[in-house]
């Protein structure tokens, strides 16, 4: 059977699936407000009852900081699960809302903030379900987690999805697509503050006496922007600095924050090193590195490409065959990958503007998109 069916089937009843994304993003959830977060998993919870019925399990993994980690599992056809995944808390701030509610737009795209990354996904997921049961057709057990820290890079959540992972028969992330194709690949992501210390006194009266933090840093920053090599992949960006007390005060202290971009696990290994060796010109400037490697780089592995294949055979049932796309940004998708387990990403909404005020979905890609994950975890199942 071709998944086109399942895309009219979902066509008819846009209204009402437009209806829950229009729920999620008037339930505003920035990464930050906890009480909103709290009061979102709460809806999302009664909504998923609503929708699919009583789970066969679920866990509210609990933070006292960051949003909660739903773990729903509803039974199908398969022993093991599939994993999918998403977030729903935004970069936007609270009360953005009320300035820029959900509508639909003559130009055939919704807006809103949070519509595009991610809730229109959360939606696809669970409507993927509603239209396998529409048709009475397999489905393989399917285990959502839905996380509330995803924008300040899951440091409570991923514990738990690199622990169900494994267990399950793939991983599918409903983060927004590129266009019609998925996301294949991702960077993997550092974050790094580099702070030199050097020793203050005045710049007219004893310049000879300090030793500044502020040109030091100059200096490394000049180096680290040397390191990056985009043939490879990597990306260094220096995105704010800041040091210094006075203008006739040699700086006694400078800092700077640093995102770094890598395509693979030897590039990451390189920049540590390069990291470790940072000296200043000037040896009485001390330097400091402080921060991690937040997510590690996602790759097309044989295990993920046969997953790719089967949602390109799915794609093309319903509208034309993918691409297996790369991309800089990362996502929970790039901790499935270090796993060497099978997950495809990108398999929301089409559409633009993640974190930015053109947000938005294509309304009329949504149907297909519920489609093709509906149809790839029939693929899955049988």
């Amino acid at each position: 059977m071709s998944a086109k069916p399942l895309s009219t089937w979902c066509r008819d009843r846009l209204d009402e699936l437009l209806g829950d994304v229009s729920m999620l993003v008037h339930h505003e959830s920035p990464s930050s407000e906890k009480a909103l977060l709290d009061k979102t998993a709460d809806s999302i919870t009664t909504w998923l009852r609503d929708r699919l019925g009583a789970p066969s399990r679920l866990t509210r993994h609990e933070h006292a900081e960051h949003g909660d980690l739903l773990e729903v599992t509803y039974a199908g056809s398969t022993e093991a699960p599939v994993l999918m995944i998403g977030h729903y808390d935004t970069v936007w701030p609270a009360g953005t809302v009320d300035g820029w509610p959900f509508a639909v737009r003559e130009d055939g795209t919704a807006t809103g903030p949070g519509i595009y990354d991610m809730k229109t996904g959360l939606v696809t997921g669970v409507w993927a379900l509603l239209a396998l049961r529409a048709f009475d057709l397999p489905c393989p057990t399917v285990r959502f987690m839905f996380n509330g820290d995803e924008e300040l890079g899951s440091p409570m959540s991923r514990p738990h999805i690199e622990r169900a992972a494994p267990d399950c028969l793939a991983t599918l992330v409903l983060e927004p697509g590129v266009g019609w194709d998925v996301k294949a690949e991702r960077k993997g992501v550092g974050i790094f503050t580099v702070t030199a210390h050097g020793v203050e006194a005045h710049s007219g009266n004893n310049a000879t006496d300090g030793a500044s933090a502020v040109h030091a840093l100059a200096e490394i920053i000049h180096r680290l922007a040397g390191e990056a090599d985009h043939e490879r992949g990597t990306t260094i960006n220096v995105g704010t600095m800041s040091g210094g007390t006075a203008r006739n005060v040699i700086a006694g202290r400078a800092s700077c924050l640093i995102d770094i971009r890598i395509s693979d696990q030897a590039e990451a290994d390189r920049i540590d090193a390069v990291f470790a060796g940072l000296r200043a010109g000037d040896p009485r400037v001390r330097v400091e590195v402080d921060g991690k490697w937040s997510r590690p780089p996602m790759r097309l592995t044989p295990e993920s490409r046969r997953l790719f294949g089967l949602a390109d055979e799915v794609a093309a049932s319903v509208r034309a065959p993918l691409e297996p796309i790369s991309v800089g940004g990362g996502s929970d998708a790039n901790f499935v990958s270090a796993l060497g387990l099978p997950v495809l990403d990108g398999l929301g909404a089409s559409g633009d503007g993640a974190h930015a005020l053109h947000e938005h979905v294509i309304v009329d890609d949504i149907p297909d998109r519920v489609a093709l994950v509906a149809g790839l975890l029939r693929r899955i199942a049988e």
